[in-house]
């Protein structure tokens, strides 16, 4: 039987062998296109789960473990992959409950809920993916436990993974293009990744470093927890530390920094670059951005570097930090006012760092609204033209967590809020957000940032919420999109051999253009998506691209399509040169 304390200890083990390896796991993506990263979304899921268990006490039953794990997995959630990865736990603790200890015929019956729950979340399940590799991995644990009753359960596990590893060796069969690309799924991999750190507790009791850091973690080396528990601080540590202990050693972030950043408005940076920043310096990050104002709340080490960098983008008109290693001092935490602004500040949400806890909820005032995902300035300051309530900073490579839309839907102050994630990648994040919320929320699978656009100007208040969610549907399919990025490393997609650089022009997500220039990628699949029927281009700039570029291939664009409406847009938005809308 495996104890509570050894179940949590597996489960960093797991997060620790992920995060270390999160890189390789990002070479396995099959498209050149610098996106999210199946490495980086799964291990920053766990993540948000592994900071909430090493606070539990030895003490600590196997439900207790399943369930913090899960619920802070769920919120924690990134990307497809690590929404799936969050699902697959969220079946075990259903699986796991009212136990004190786990033996192995217990955990192979939670592995198939987690099965279960993986499979019905996706609308039309994919052989080849993380699903494959979840099913035929509690396919071979079950048939081993069936024909040897008495095996202990790290035997039993170790045949979960040997059919984990055999499902991941079989998904380039399935799956035509990972065969084309020479790699296994991603996310197959990652749940290996997973597994494999659990073992590791199970069969030798021994925690897999967080080796992902660029300076050592003051935590415990390949030993076991509880011989790690009882050693005696390092003598390498340093001599501020040794006279007055930082940190009790159960937290890797002791500081909860919470800023309210006045922006100034001659700053153009991209307040994207901030979220980068501060989530290299600690993690538990929530973000807000308005066009006046920044809320930050951040777990770190160095407040210090947080409130400097913070600097860089306006005046910090109020800071909080609290020690959270010493919860007693609290009401000793010194807030205080820097600047006296306009208008009463709104209140930060940060992320729960308990699993009971839920974002602060403000009053109803409306019957509808509206939260959507972008990234760029220029393109959050026409969502919120056109009727958006909060925009959550987020797109490619920084898919936001469900904690994120959670807290944004929370704030808005109406009964029904319409959530446009305008990414693939983000929709299922999203759909969580559907559970937790205690507004009536409404998920519009928009793929892209033209789509969430037309969905917003096809609503009419006018409207039953049931009405404006079809036509808004409906209008999802009357407009195309065309993207141009940059290709993040070598690769061959159907036929065309793409070198790390070049530009890469994609057709509502299919990458149909390979040229050294941007602007050059940006026409050629423009006119691709024009016809006669085509009224309207809109044309978004952001990174890689300038106004006078943009006007360029509009003029272009005009002396082709003589009847088409265009407009220019400053959008601001990192990794693309140019979205660009074809109605």
């Amino acid at each position: 039987m495996i104890s509570g304390a050894v179940f949590r200890d597996a489960m960093i083990s797991a997060s620790h062998n992920i995060t270390n390896q999160r890189d390789a796991v990002n070479a396995l993506n099959v498209f050149p296109v610098p996106d999210g990263d199946t490495g980086t979304n799964m291990s920053m899921t766990i993540l948000s789960a592994c900071k909430e268990l090493e606070r539990l006490p030895d003490d600590v039953t196997v439900e207790k473990v399943a369930k913090t794990t899960s619920s802070a997995m769920l919120r924690g959630a990134r990307g497809n992959s690590g929404v799936i990865l969050s699902l697959i736990f969220r079946g075990i603790a259903k699986g796991l409950k009212g136990l004190t200890e786990v033996g192995p015929r217990e955990m192979i019956l939670a592995l198939s809920y987690g099965v279960e729950s993986a499979y019905k979340a996706v609308m039309t399940p994919t052989e080849g993916t993380i699903l494959t590799v979840v099913r035929l991995a509690t396919q071979a644990g079950a048939q081993f436990g069936t024909e040897h009753k008495d095996a202990p359960f790290e035997e039993v596990f170790e045949h979960v993974l040997e059919g984990a590893r055999d499902a991941l060796a079989q998904t380039p069969e399935l799956l035509p293009v990972l065969k084309k690309a020479g790699v296994v799924d991603a996310g197959g991999q990652g749940l290996l990744l997973v597994f494999e750190g659990m073992q590791s507790v199970f069969r030798d009791g021994v925690i897999i470093p967080d080796t992902s850091d660029t300076e050592p973690r003051e935590q415990e080396n390949v030993v076991r927890r509880e011989e790690a528990s009882k050693e005696e601080p390092s003598a390498e540590a340093p001599a501020a530390a040794a006279a007055v202990p930082l940190t009790s050693g159960t937290l890797e972030y002791i500081y909860c920094v919470e800023l309210l950043v006045l922006r100034d408005h001659s700053c153009t940076k991209d307040p994207t670059a901030l979220q980068a920043y501060l989530e290299s310096i600690g993690d538990q990050l929530t973000a807000k951005v308005d066009s006046d104002l920044i809320q930050v709340h951040v777990h770190t080490n160095d407040p210090g570097r947080a409130m400097n960098q913070a600097l860089k983008y306006g005046v910090i008109g109020k800071v909080t930090i609290r020690n959270m290693d010493r919860p007693e001092q609290d009401d000793l935490v010194q807030k205080t006012d820097l600047h006296q602004y306009h208008t009463e500040p709104k209140r930060l949400e940060a992320v729960s760092d308990t699993e009971e806890s839920a974002p602060a909820s403000v009053d109803i005032t409306k019957d509808v609204g509206f939260v959507s995902v972008a990234a760029g300035d220029g393109i959050a300051a026409l969502f919120r033209d056109i009727g958006v309530d909060v925009v959550v900073s987020g797109g490619q490579t920084m898919n936001p967590s469900t904690e994120d839309i959670l807290n944004a839907v929370e704030s808005v102050p109406a009964s029904t809020v319409f959530v446009l994630p305008n990414n693939k990648n983000i929709i299922m994040a999203a759909e969580q957000v559907i559970s937790l919320s205690t507004r009536k929320v409404i998920v519009l699978p928009t793929r892209t940032i033209p789509q969430g656009v037309t969905a917003l100007i096809h609503y009419n208040p006018d409207l039953p919420v049931e009405e404006n969610h079809l036509e808004m549907s409906r209008s999802l399919d009357t407009v195309d999109t065309a993207q141009v990025t940059f290709a993040a490393r070598d690769s061959v997609i159907d036929g065309m051999k793409i070198k790390e650089g070049q530009m890469l022009g994609m057709e509502n997500g299919a990458i149909t253009v390979v040229e050294d220039s941007a602007l050059t990628a940006a026409y050629k699949i423009t006119r691709h998506l024009c016809n006669r029927k085509t009224s309207m281009v809109t044309i978004f700039f952001g990174e890689g691209a300038t106004e006078e570029e943009a006007t360029e291939l509009e003029t272009m664009i005009r002396d082709k399509f003589k009847d088409v409406e265009t407009a220019v847009i400053p959008g601001g938005q990192p990794v693309y040169s140019y979205i660009i809308s074809v109605e």
